[in-house]
């Protein structure tokens, strides 16, 4: 077994320890550990357990560990401390998952997705007009569940300081109500050039500021909105409301994955890589 799958599934164990765990959450840990272990693309494996409403959340987790073993060198002699974190991540997102499953529905659900992941395709296209700004909001409008999980996900929570993780928490969250704010204000008004420029600067800085403590989606859901700012301060993007939403989704997936809400964000995951990818091609231009 490679070593990063020896890594993960020890740092399944190691989280799995800490929680209280009858036979049919121990079976359940078990199916998991042997799902990773007998994964011929375990890249791919995550990715499809990401669009599944009872794995996505630990699997946006172990894509950041995943990110972390697979991408850049690895510090050999931080390798042990890395692995501690890694593991206590993972506690309150196992803990989730084995709630919310037994051994039967885990095993659909693995079904499920394997099914899914041989006829669908992940990359749900925008198509978006960067010339002019879009008035017709019907497609956009809201059901009153996307709207109270919203509310549930974005609503302000104290944040006591005192360990390393919670001083992370906070630089993290604290700017994200301001640039939801900003984003709200693009379609009814001209932005400030300046505040474009602010807070892309925030967003880029705790892009890597995520980077650097092995958060790969939060890193990159940062990094997608302050591109996108960049585009619309250059003109190169128009912000419709199909992509403010776009940009909101991105907030929300961050916000989620740090408070480790237990709300299916699955589809904001899927828009807001998506529209990351849409993005990722335009120049800015002077």
């Amino acid at each position: 077994m490679d070593f990063v799958k020896q890594y993960i599934i020890q740092s399944i164990s190691a989280a799995s320890n800490n929680l209280r765990l009858d036979t049919q959450k121990i079976e359940v840990v078990s199916l998991l550990r042997e799902l990773i272990a007998k994964a011929d693309n375990l890249e791919k494996e995550i990715k499809l357990m990401k669009t599944s409403t009872e794995l996505s959340t630990l699997a946006i987790r172990l894509d950041e560990i995943y990110r972390y073993l697979s991408q850049g060198t690895i510090d050999l002699l931080k390798i042990s401390d890395k692995f501690k974190e890694h593991s206590q991540y993972l506690i309150s997102d196992l803990s989730r998952l084995l709630d919310a499953v037994n051994p039967s529905s885990f095993r659909e659900a693995i079904t499920k997705i394997k099914e899914n992941g041989l006829s669908n395709d992940l990359d749900n296209n925008i198509d978006f007009d960067v010339a002019s700004r879009n008035t017709d909001n019907s497609y956009f409008d809201k059901s009153e569940t996307d709207i109270l999980k919203e509310k549930i996900i974005m609503e302000d929570e104290p944040v006591e300081s005192g360990t390393l993780f919670q001083n992370f928490e906070e630089a993290i969250l604290q700017p994200i109500k301001n640039v939801d704010e900003l984003l709200k204000t693009l379609l009814t008004s001209n932005p400030d050039p300046e505040d474009l420029i602010k807070y892309c600067e925030i967003l880029e800085s705790n892009g890597k500021l995520a980077e650097e403590r092995g958060f790969e989606i939060i890193s990159n859901m940062h990094n997608i909105v302050a591109k996108a700012l960049l585009l619309i301060r250059a003109n190169e993007l128009t912000p419709t409301k199909e992509i403010v939403e776009s940009m909101r989704a991105c907030l929300i997936v961050i916000v989620a994955v740090v408070k480790g809400k237990d709300v299916d964000i699955t589809g904001y995951l899927n828009r807001a890589e998506s529209f990351g990818r849409q993005i990722k091609s335009i120049k800015i231009e002077g």
